[in-house]
């Protein structure tokens, strides 16, 4: 499966080999490479510039290296998780700012959201309806937190609803950290709170007669709406 790495550029050479037999299917999750000695021998290679290489993909998220005795590399799944890890320590970092992420959520998420509605089925109407009856119960006693956490697994299976990987992916990353914003410029109250559970309850509405335009109106009108408060406490107006 492999060969000699390129003299002029082993390490990249050895990360692009292995990493073109996973993504092409040779390599399928699960599968644990061959002993480090015989990597050495198949690139011809040094131990230390097949180790870099085998920490760069695990890095990349394509690889997990296992320690002990029966330990070594294996192949992953190849998911999100990476990417997300790296959108995060960027919104808590603070280079993403409040109004990058608003402006992102005002021009995709109506969209998105649409889409989720236009596809929408009994199985995610139910799974919608059940995370509203638990986001009510939240707010009945006054669990501003834990209404908010709800909140978000509204959004992120909304994601799921598109069927739509990079639109799960967005929606995930984006709703996984936005809980920053919140706790900094707009803390939940009762008020917020119930305005929050109207907005869900009119989408859920939408979204049970398939009606893509008018989810779309909601969420980007819920989403804008509650940019402005946030926009307004930025400012010390309230």
């Amino acid at each position: 499966m492999f060969k000699k790495a390129k003299q002029s550029r082993v390490f990249q050479d050895v990360v692009e080999q292995i990493q073109n037999a996973i993504l092409s299917g040779k390599l399928s999750p699960g599968t644990k490479l061959p002993p480090e000695r015989e990597l050495k021998d198949m690139f011809n290679t040094s131990r230390g510039t097949l180790r870099e290489a085998l920490r760069v993909l695990e890095q990349k998220g394509l690889i997990e290296i296992k320690l002990g005795v029966s330990g070594g590399a294996i192949v992953k799944r190849i998911d999100t998780e990476p990417i997300a890890e790296s959108l995060a320590l960027l919104i808590r970092s603070g280079e993403v700012s409040l109004e990058h992420i608003s402006e992102f959520r005002i021009k995709i998420e109506g969209s998105l959201v649409e889409l989720a509605a236009q596809r929408a089925t009994k199985k995610d109407i139910r799974e919608l309806e059940t995370l509203y009856n638990k986001a009510k119960a939240y707010y009945k006693e006054h669990d501003w937190e834990n209404f908010l956490k709800t909140d978000e697994e509204m959004h992120t299976y909304i994601g799921i609803m598109t069927r739509n990987p990079v639109f799960q992916f967005v929606q995930k990353s984006i709703h996984d950290n936005i809980h920053k914003y919140y706790e900094e410029y707009l803390p939940m109250n009762k008020k917020r709170t119930l305005e929050n559970l109207t907005d869900f309850k009119r989408l859920l509405d939408a979204m049970r007669i398939n009606d893509g335009k008018a989810a779309s109106r909601i969420i980007m009108d819920h989403v804008k709406r509650f940019n402005n408060k946030m926009q307004e406490k930025l400012k010390g107006k309230t």
